[in-house]
């Protein structure tokens, strides 16, 4: 498999992981996910920025409460989306037009 599609399908398992657990307000879950993984994946798809911020949540400014902690949380989700839609257009440019019609059919 190709390192490439090897990140966009890490992203995407990851994506789904923080999404349920922020939904379910899963603290530790989250914690887990945010100091461990996110750092992982990061780090593999070199973005040094993402692992330092997932990083700096932990060692440098500590949350104090629920909400600080959800709402970095949710900063750190929305970064990622943002990744994820950019590796989709990317993927999406190479895709025969066709091939793309039939994607977009099949999500809609």
């Amino acid at each position: 498999m190709d390192t490439s599609l090897d990140i966009q399908l890490g992203l995407d398992d990851l994506l789904a992981d923080l999404q349920f657990a922020r939904r379910n307000q899963e603290l530790g879950r989250l914690a887990l996910l945010a100091y461990c993984e996110i750092r992982s994946w990061a780090r593999q798809a070199g973005k040094p920025d993402i692992s330092e911020s997932a990083t700096k949540m932990f060692t440098q400014t500590p949350c104090v409460c629920k909400e600080e902690f959800l709402a970095k949380i949710d900063h750190i989700i929305t970064t990622l989306e943002w990744h994820q839609q950019a590796y989709q257009k990317s993927r999406n440019q190479f895709l025969q037009p066709a091939t793309v019609a039939a994607y977009r059919s099949l999500s809609h």
